[in-house]
């Protein structure tokens, strides 16, 4: 499932390459063959897909028809599928906004204004709300658009389709695709990833001695984690998702780019400076613990980014606490 909700109807939901993994009960998994056990549903699996800043309609917003041009890969829908409530007609041509929604192609030249590299949209807590209008959703270009000199503030009215984000759509026409997402409250990244986990964003509490618990309104980083990228921290109080889990004996996982340390400090510190380089040329540490919401609850973080005993351990309890690399 990929999850997020349209950027022109909706608050975009910022969306974070992880993934949560949910199965069995523990004892059932272990006591018996995997091919013997029946599960209470015809589900055994559930992975939910999760990348940052990408809300519904950039991605999904065509879905299921693509332009098909040539020299693209081809998608065809197949018979049946039904469409999503993202992009009508309406929304193309006739949008609200100060520009209509273009379509990114998938070899764009560096430079140009259909690059989808770079110049991303502001995704704080007043300019989506002023974007918002009070339901009028019609002030994305002005006041998430990204004005900085060199960019285009259009850009965030953009979305791919089946022809340049092929495998996702692939994956649609045999899973499930959330298209309506709601979350507690306007915000950044770490709000959304917050939400995702737990429904909620209340229970934040800074370092500090002293403080009262607030609401998560801004991007801080998990406390108890030991690569955060940026000052200040809280943690968050209260019960996620994966505590649930846990409480019915239920394996899971979180599994996040570049968790696994690249080395540690003499006190057994965890240093995290994984880098990758996209195809436009821009390289950057793929690690923020920020976006790795299970990091902010003392039940299910893994401050030291310990890995998992063993591979049949992953899902389990031990001392990765269900939190890990995607290598793993």
């Amino acid at each position: 499932m990929v999850t997020g909700v349209s950027l022109l109807s909706r608050i975009p939901v910022r969306l974070y390459a992880a993934a949560v993994f949910g199965s069995l009960p523990v004892q059932a998994a272990l006591a018996a063959d995997p091919a013997d056990v029946i599960a209470a549903t015809p589900i055994k699996h559930i992975v939910v897909v999760f990348q940052e800043n990408v809300p519904f309609d950039r991605y999904f917003g065509a879905y299921p028809n693509a332009l098909n041009p040539p020299g693209e890969p081809r998608f065809v829908a197949l018979p049946g599928t039904p469409s999503v409530n993202g992009l009508t007609e309406a929304l193309r041509n006739h949008n609200p906004n100060s520009a209509n929604p273009h379509r990114l192609a998938r070899d764009t030249p560096s430079g140009t204004r259909d690059n989808p590299n770079g110049c991303g949209s502001n995704h704080g807590y007043t300019p989506m709300q002023l974007a918002e209008d009070n339901g009028l959703a019609d002030l994305f270009v002005e006041h998430t658009g990204n004005h900085s000199p060199g960019c285009d503030p259009t850009k965030g009215m953009g979305y791919f389709d089946g022809n340049t984000v092929t495998a996702l759509w692939q994956y649609a026409q045999h899973f499930a695709i959330n298209d309506n997402s709601f979350t507690t409250n306007f915000g950044p990244s770490h709000v959304g990833a917050v939400n995702l986990v737990s429904g909620q964003t209340h229970g934040a509490v800074p370092p500090q001695p002293g403080i009262l618990e607030g609401t998560l309104m801004a991007n801080p980083e998990p406390t108890l984690d030991d690569c955060p990228v940026s000052d200040p921290s809280v943690e968050m109080t209260g019960k996620n998702i994966g505590d649930l889990l846990n409480a019915k004996n239920i394996t899971w996982g979180f599994f996040s780019d570049g968790f696994k340390p690249t080395d540690r400090l003499p006190d057994g510190t965890a240093v995290c400076n994984k880098a990758a380089t996209n195809r436009y040329g821009y390289t950057d540490t793929v690690y923020d613990s920020g976006n790795e919401a299970f990091q902010y609850y003392r039940s299910t973080a893994n401050p030291h980014h310990l890995p998992p005993t063993s591979v049949a351990m992953i899902g389990h309890q031990d001392q990765a606490n269900h939190q890990y690399d995607l290598d793993d």
